[in-house]
């Protein structure tokens, strides 16, 4: 069954607002750094504060990370946001974060307190957190089981188109100056959030969640046939009632149940370890470090940066390759390849990096391995994990596994960010070392561990994890 355009419909109003604001706010504070940071010594010197560059650079850091706390925060309501309203309704509410924030960004530049702006990213981390487990759970259970991994990977696939933009945008030129830099934040942002809150209330509820939680099976029709565009849906209904009635004689499933019962365990393990190795990966090093490398091979700072445009341009046509070959090649294939392309990339790059004073060649092919990590990274990594975790679960136990499982994706995101600046000064490049191991590590513990979801209804995975 292909993809009708009342399920291409759905599929974008959820996606867009939502995997929107998870990658512009990863990517868009690199870029107007020096501009917002001299905005910050200016605010802080006109309400008499001490300036240096310590405390500037550490209230940045602030500033910037706190976007990761707020996601972890975010992730950790997905499970009870769920349980309080219908998954739809709540990507809807859930822009209540975007356009707060808007408004504190824009008064915290014209009122120099920026104290605002903390507030604010925080709670856009809180925002995208949500969107994390909210939009990636409702595009699996909306999905015929045939394309499931196609249109799970669209989540992906905006984050890295808009964390492109964020950065083209971010250049002075565009919206990263002195004066623009609040519309770059704050005002951009809500055009996604109009469009899914005019979009989002045509589009139907889950049906997994109609005939399973809600217990209404003519609506959980009734959602079929408009995202189907058919009546021929009963082999669909029937898979349904028979999770249904599964999870009806199983009971609700507690929060303890997930780490005692073996056949729950089991695939949370395996979610949070396809979490932490995306994060783990080495690919947010690669993006802080992309400049200094392209530096170091013998680029200006200008063509530094257009280097790293394009390698966001190579992520994003990577990412909608993977978006193809994800239901024809497996999800385990593609982390694997990925996963072998990153530990191979990155032991290139920190040979190259080490050699790349003495011989100028080696720059070049600095360059040539940073785009090769990114490759391999969107080739699975990048994508697959954001789906796979809803894959593995039955409906009753999908929202709290999805909650934790983003949680822990948040929670090593803002450990890298906070750690690899200070390690790289201590160890200098050999902090690719650590990368390169936990590479190899998660590849052996993918070829023993994880299994292969593709083509498999909701029955034969929980089959696999059977007590």
């Amino acid at each position: 069954m292909g993809c009708t355009r009342q399920l291409l419909f759905t599929i974008f109003a959820a996606a867009i607002g939502s995997a929107f604001q998870h990658g512009y706010h990863t990517g868009v504070m690199n870029n107007p750094q020096q501009v917002m940071t001299a905005w910050l010594s200016n605010s802080m010197e006109g309400r008499g504060q001490t300036v240096n560059e310590l405390t500037v650079n550490s209230i940045w850091s602030v500033i910037t990370s706190i976007y990761a706390f707020g996601g972890m925060i975010g992730a950790v309501m997905v499970g009870f946001v769920n349980h309080c309203m219908r998954v739809k309704w709540s990507l809807v509410l859930n822009n209540i974060f975007v356009f707060v924030p808007a408004v504190l960004i824009f008064v915290s530049k014209y009122t120099g307190i920026y104290e605002l702006l903390i507030v604010a990213r925080f709670l856009l981390g809180i925002n995208s957190g949500l969107y994390a487990g909210l939009c990636p759970m409702y595009l699996n259970e909306i999905s015929p089981v045939a394309q499931r991994g196609a249109i799970g990977s669209v989540y992906q696939l905006i984050i890295t188109i808009s964390i492109l933009l964020s950065q083209l945008l971010g250049y002075n030129q565009a919206l990263g100056s002195e004066s623009m830099w609040p519309f770059l934040l704050g005002a951009v942002v809500l055009i996604p959030s109009i469009f899914q809150c005019i979009t989002m209330p045509f589009c139907p509820d889950s049906p997994r969640y109609l005939l399973i939680i809600a217990k209404d099976e003519e609506k959980a029709k009734k959602a079929l046939k408009y995202l189907r565009n058919t009546d021929d849906n009963a082999a669909e209904i029937s898979e349904m009632q028979k999770e249904a009635a599964s999870q009806e004689a199983a009971g609700e499933v507690p929060w303890k149940a997930l780490f005692f019962k073996k056949s729950l365990r089991k695939p949370l393990i395996i979610s949070l370890v396809v979490m932490v190795a995306q994060q783990f990966s080495g690919i947010n090093a690669i993006i802080v470090y992309s400049n200094e490398i392209f530096r170091n091979a013998g680029l200006n700072n200008f063509w530094a940066q257009i280097g790293t445009v394009i390698m966001g341009l190579v992520n994003v046509l990577m990412t909608i390759v993977s978006l193809i070959l994800v239901d024809h090649l497996g999800r385990k294939t593609l982390l694997l390849i990925g996963f072998s392309g990153t530990t191979i990339f990155m032991t290139l790059l920190a040979v190259s990096i080490k050699f790349s004073e003495s011989y100028k060649f080696m720059g070049i092919l600095c360059i040539i391995f940073v785009l090769g990590f990114i490759v391999s990274f969107a080739t699975g990594p990048g994508s697959v994990p954001w789906f796979l975790e809803t894959e593995l679960f039955r409906q009753d136990a999908r929202p709290k596994a999805t909650s934790l499982a983003v949680f822990i994706n948040w929670f090593a995101n803002m450990l890298v960010m906070l750690t690899f600046l200070p390690i790289k000064m201590k160890i200098d490049y050999f902090v690719f070392v650590i990368f390169i191991v936990l590479n190899i590590l998660f590849v052996l513990y993918i070829i023993f561990q994880v299994p292969e979801t593709k083509n498999k209804s909701i029955d034969e995975i929980s089959a696999l994890f059977a007590d």
